[in-house]
């Protein structure tokens, strides 16, 4: 049997130039990502628009996520969205004083 485990704090990467996006999972229609910012935000001109829908909790750190049309949502750890497929929306802004760890979860289907 293959065990596949780890921590999600554990091993962050060093460079943070960029965010870091890994997969965790990948089976089907199911995507699970561990993400890493530091200071990041997205392009002024840049909004998600994902075929999938998009389940994201903020693990450590803080951020701000716009969605179009709706108030900005000031994320702190524990905080988590549930964006359904087609969702724009982008990431305002994630405190530099520390690394941003989030948990996505891509799927289909509805969510219940």
């Amino acid at each position: 049997m293959d065990l596949n485990t780890g921590n999600l704090f554990q091993a962050l990467p060093i460079d943070l130039s960029e965010e870091v996006f890994q997969t965790l999972i990948s089976a089907g229609q199911l995507k699970v990502e561990r993400i890493v910012s530091n200071g990041h935000r997205s392009a002024a001109d840049f909004w998600y628009d994902q075929p999938q829908n998009e389940w994201v909790v903020l693990l450590k750190g803080a951020a701000i996520v716009q969605i179009e049309g709706m108030p900005d949502q000031h994320l702190e750890p524990g905080c988590y969205l549930d964006l359904p497929a087609h969702t724009r929306h982008r990431v305002a802004w994630t405190t530099p004083e520390t690394e941003t760890v989030w948990l996505a979860v891509h799927y289909s289907g509805t969510a219940d």
